[in-house]
């Protein structure tokens, strides 16, 4: 089976068009992150012009917060650091980031950071590793990474690695794939990669691949095409991608694919949604799947952007491949 990009870009179009269907407004809450998946997808599969980019950047526009200063995740939410990463990686990737007042969105996410160093992810105060790598992920993509508290912030990755290696979404929390990324990511953002104990993560990391070929979070869970972002993009940050049977993985992505809608579900038969379809490309692109474009495993964005931004770590994905497995 091959990744029918065709049909997968067909399936990001009409995403946009189901509004009279009761599963677009239960997802409100997340509609801007996947306007971002969406885009991703599309520039990962070479076609990012399949979406209209004005009514993208007006939407996103849409959902400024003005007594914040942050990006909501749909029009009238309050601001809140997952949408505000999501709005400023779409207009990058739009090339429309000045439509962003810069000065507010960078004082709002670095009202976020704690004394502690971790971030919350808005005004209510809930903290999480994922939190501070967005706000680590947004600064840097803004240039103003210097207005966060950096040794605070790696204390506190330094606070969540666990006995094998990995970390969690808090202090004393248990270790978990998507949480290994951002905590990695992060570190890799603050040039800090040193705090990495790489080969224990690895082998923790390597363990995650169950028989089917696909990867799970942690240990005992089912298998997930998600986590095929989330352990790769830190085995590539660790140049230690081979450490995964990549064949394996690249048939266990592709099996998850809907032959008749497109989109890729979470596992075989399972409901397609944009956010499987995400990372499952992803996944793919780092495993160096064919006719596909280089997606930088740091920022989860087109590498080629991340390079001319002056941005890219010492990442490495595996070689591009011209056929199919």
């Amino acid at each position: 089976m091959a990744l029918d990009i065709p049909l997968h870009v067909q399936y990001i179009q009409n995403l946009g068009q189901s509004h009279d269907e009761l599963a677009y407004h239960l997802t409100a809450h997340l509609r801007l992150n996947a306007v971002y998946w969406g885009l991703a997808a599309l520039c990962t599969m070479g076609h990012k012009e399949a979406l209209d980019r004005e009514e993208m950047i007006q939407f996103v526009m849409s959902c400024w917060d003005e007594e914040a200063g942050g990006f909501g995740a749909h029009p009238d939410h309050d601001a809140h650091l997952l949408s505000t990463l999501s709005a400023i990686q779409i207009l990058i990737m739009q090339d429309a980031l000045d439509k962003l007042d810069i000065p507010r969105v960078v004082s709002f996410i670095v009202s976020l950071q704690q004394p502690s160093g971790v971030f919350a992810g808005d005004t209510f105060g809930e903290i999480d590793t994922r939190f501070l790598a967005c706000g680590s992920m947004a600064l840097s993509l803004l240039g103003h990474l210097d207005k966060m508290n950096k040794e605070k912030a790696v204390e506190y990755i330094q606070r969540c690695k666990n006995f094998d290696g990995g970390f969690g979404s808090c202090v004393g929390a248990e270790s978990h794939s998507a949480q290994v990324f951002v905590c990695v990511a992060a570190l890799a953002i603050l040039d800090r990669l040193d705090v990495v104990d790489t080969d224990t993560l690895s082998w923790w990391l390597s363990e995650r691949q169950q028989p089917s070929g696909g990867l799970n979070g942690r240990p005992q869970k089912l298998e997930d095409v998600c986590y095929s972002f989330w352990v790769l993009s830190a085995l590539s940050i660790l140049n230690k991608l081979d450490y995964i049977d990549s064949d394996k993985l690249t048939a266990f992505i592709l099996s998850a694919q809907d032959p008749e809608g497109g989109g890729i579900a979470d596992r075989p038969g399972n409901m397609v949604d944009v956010f499987h379809t995400h990372f499952g490309v992803a996944g793919l692109s780092l495993l160096g799947y064919p006719n596909l474009q280089d997606l930088d495993p740091v920022y989860c964005m087109p590498a080629d952007l991340i390079t001319r931004m002056g941005l890219r770590k010492g990442w490495k994905a595996l070689p591009r491949r011209t056929t199919t497995i």
